[in-house]
């Protein structure tokens, strides 16, 4: 085989490689945009800078992962920022009431834990078991969450202990938090990707019909989708908590569109059936690396979430058109 055979890409390369890949467009659009923040700002790309980054937009991580379990199916979820917003409160209310200590803060975040699955089990149910509009279910669902969420804590401002905020906050061994945050996040993930049920999610998404004909059983898979989806906004929830050190129960209102966004930015395609979590994730940055961007460029505040929202356009369809043509 000759050096010039070596040296011509194989047909279909690029292909193979997004498709292997999704995330691969997102990764060089959150390449240049940390390119474009570290030129405006040069501390933005520093240890402390990337540390502040991680920080902020790890709850939006949290929630694009969870996002993306449901649309692995063909599924999506209008309720996850406002279960973010119930398990704030949740957890707000309960460490302030059991006094603040370790024992309560443990105690809290156990059960927003169980708060999240169970929001995320009622999701699965109304719109796997009862064959609801997803849409149409969890805008209605996450009507019910906001309800909740006021009746637990009708005005924003409840404190959080500052045992929880300091720990999500501090560093140890000179190393900050959210770091070792985000490494169990990554061994998490890890093993979720080595159980059959993401297998089973993608397959769903793909064709339903085929996958229920080859014996899966597909509504337990999409209820296991929305209670994943739950588990990871409550995780998201924690992170919030920590990064306001407050209660808010409409905290989370935002985030949903955001979630959506990072998801379809990572290279998941909405139809269900193929996508990968580590693209969210990398989404959630190319969202938060724009924030920054638009902030650092010195544009007027009146005009930033105009800018804003250009930008994330032109990210979404810049990422949306390189990963077609190469599936095509």
């Amino acid at each position: 085989m000759s050096a010039a055979t070596l040296s011509t890409p194989k047909p279909g390369g690029l292909k193979r490689l997004v498709e292997r890949y999704p995330f691969l467009p997102a990764l060089v659009i959150a390449l240049i945009l940390l390119a474009l923040n570290g030129f405006y700002q040069p501390r933005s790309v520093s240890f402390v800078g990337i540390t502040g980054l991680v920080k902020t937009y790890l709850a939006l991580m949290l929630l694009a992962i969870a996002q993306t379990y449901v649309v692995y199916a063909g599924d999506i979820d209008l309720s996850a920022g406002t279960i973010v917003s119930l398990v704030n409160v949740v957890i707000v209310v309960m460490m302030e009431k059991m006094g603040g200590t370790g024992f309560s803060v443990v105690a809290a975040l156990g059960v927003g834990l169980l708060t999240g699955l169970a929001c995320g089990i009622v999701n699965g149910v109304v719109v796997a078991a009862l064959r609801l509009q997803a849409i149409v279910a969890t805008f209605a669902t996450s009507i019910f969450f906001t309800g909740v969420a006021l009746y637990v804590m009708p005005v924003a401002g409840t404190p959080a202990p500052a045992t929880f905020w300091r720990t999500y906050g501090g560093r140890f061994f000179e190393i900050p938090f959210v770091f070792y945050a985000a490494v169990l996040l990554a061994i998490v993930l890890y093993l979720i990707s080595r159980i059959r049920l993401s297998t089973q999610l993608l397959a769903v998404g793909d064709d339903a019909q085929a996958a229920f004909q080859s014996g899966l059983p597909v509504t337990k898979i999409r209820i296991q989708g929305y209670a994943l989806c739950g588990l990871f906004a409550a995780l998201a929830a924690f992170c919030i908590t920590g990064d306001t050190a407050s209660g808010d129960p409409l905290v989370g209102g935002k985030m949903t569109l955001f979630s959506i966004a990072a998801v379809v930015l990572g290279g998941s395609a909405l139809s269900g059936g193929f996508g990968t979590v580590v693209g969210s994730v990398i989404g959630a940055l190319i969202i938060g690396l724009i924030n920054s961007l638009v902030f650092f460029v010195g544009t007027p505040s009146e005009w930033q979430n105009l800018v804003q929202g250009l930008a994330i356009l032109v990210a979404l369809m810049a990422g949306v058109l390189v990963g077609r043509r190469a599936r095509a």
